[in-house]
């Protein structure tokens, strides 16, 4: 689920549908907890993510040491989710074919985990994902689309400095619209002549009464920028824990998050070093707002000059601290990491899943750029080592807090430093 901003793209080169893929971890099998502390092991061991031309089968033996612990532990979402109710957002998502036609895919080619049993659809939105299921035979969907209140907005704002009430206005409206979702998705149901299988209901999940008191399937799109910027996985673990059968089903299960560094001179030039000299001003203090906000937006996969790491994480609390060996593969410059991640849906007949990586067909997650202070001057061979705390932003837990610190002790370039990056 990705929030529905526009970015200028780095290339309109199309991507190849190969990627690397590590295993992620089981949704089901954790015992409330999220992402990790800190693991010093950096090795990457998995197999090939092998893409179709809208989804992928990721084909191998899952290996649960290697995977990202997808689990949390029981909170509330004392944040809402009015980012994702504007019509033009939920255009992008449908349209969005790698995950879309990955969903169909895995509810219609395995029919087994759907059939006959009560689902839960957590995030509706347009109610896609309920369709399908109600298609492929479920006795029963539950939809739940986000509701909000004036006063809930009202109760976000207090205490937390904000730059200007536009953007108070921005968020009263979408707040509206996202109650407008709610009713378009019910009139959807109704169009398709399935509103005998699939119920939609308004509200938060913390705050739903289920007409069920278990469900044998949670689905969702749960997934945001980053893998974790504003996405809803604390919302689905709850949903997991309140309502999902002992052997229920998760979709999707796994996830995993990777760094890889890139060349990118000329887009940083013109959006981060553009501020050092604007018609013969000094700008710098914009720079330093820009060098701290991730940029998402698309790589080409021939920027990349570094292999792929896995950021691997165990068991722990919701912020994780994940080393990194990036390690050059040709001679050149490094201006910031990149970083993508995988799902899949491990119950399936044949693991299938999907990367949002550079090297595979682009969604609208894209990939997350950090821009670095350094330019890198590297050699084949020469490796980046470092680390990133990842945490939930203590005002807003939706919004994520990043620290990078990376070192270099190459030939041409010896650099040590700690960068620090808001995604909000």
């Amino acid at each position: 689920m990705g929030k529905g901003k526009h970015h200028h793209n780095h290339n309109n080169n199309n991507k190849q549908s190969s990627s690397r893929t590590d295993d992620g971890n089981n949704i089901n099998n954790i015992n409330n907890s999220f992402y990790a502390q800190e693991v010093t092991d950096m090795s990457i061991e998995g197999e090939d993510l092998l893409e179709t031309t809208e989804s992928s089968n990721l084909c191998g033996s899952v290996s649960e040491s290697d995977q990202i612990i997808i689990g949390s532990e029981k909170t509330s979402a004392d944040y809402y989710f009015d980012s994702y109710s504007h019509f033009g957002i939920h255009e992008e998502m449908l349209k969005d074919t790698v995950r879309t036609k990955t969903y169909q895919n895995v509810i219609y080619q395995n029919t087994f985990l759907i059939k006959n049993k009560v689902v839960l659809d957590v995030g509706a939105g347009t109610g896609i994902l309920s369709l399908f299921c109600a298609k492929a035979g479920a006795k029963h969907v539950y939809a739940i689309s986000p509701k909000t209140s004036v006063a809930n907005l009202l109760g976000h704002f207090i205490g937390i400095d904000r730059s200007s009430i536009a953007f108070f206005c921005k968020k009263l409206s979408l707040q509206v619209e996202c109650s407008q979702m709610g009713d378009m998705a019910k009139e959807i149901v109704e169009a398709n002549k399935l509103s005998h299988v699939i119920t939609v209901l308004k509200g938060k999940v913390e705050d739903i009464t289920l007409p069920v008191t278990h469900v044998d399937v949670i689905i969702s799109e749960w997934m945001g920028y980053f893998l974790l910027f504003e996405n809803m996985l604390d919302t689905v673990l709850y949903a997991r824990d309140k309502w999902l059968v002992e052997s229920g089903v998760v979709l999707p299960d796994r996830a995993s998050l990777y760094l890889t560094a890139i060349e990118d001179a000329d887009y940083k030039d013109d959006k981060v070093e553009f501020w050092k000299n604007v018609y013969g001003f000094d700008m710098s203090c914009i720079r330093k707002q820009t060098m701290m906000e991730p940029l998402v937006d698309t790589v080409d996969e021939h920027q990349i000059v570094t292999n792929t790491q896995l950021l691997k994480m165990a068991p722990g609390d919701v912020s994780f601290t994940a080393p990194f060996k990036l390690v050059a593969e040709r001679n050149d410059y490094i201006h910031a990491l990149v970083a993508y991640f995988d799902v899949s849906f491990s119950k399936c007949h044949k693991l299938i899943g999907f990367s949002t990586g550079p090297r595979s067909r682009a969604t609208h997650w894209k990939q997350t750029v950090l821009y670095l202070e350094d330019v890198l001057t590297i050699c084949k061979g020469e490796a980046i080592v470092g680390s990133m705390t990842v945490a939930p932003n203590k005002t807003n837990p939706r919004d994520v807090d990043i620290r990078l610190k990376y070192s270099l002790n190459g030939l041409h370039c010896q650099v040590s430093r700690t960068q620090h990056y808001k995604m909000r």
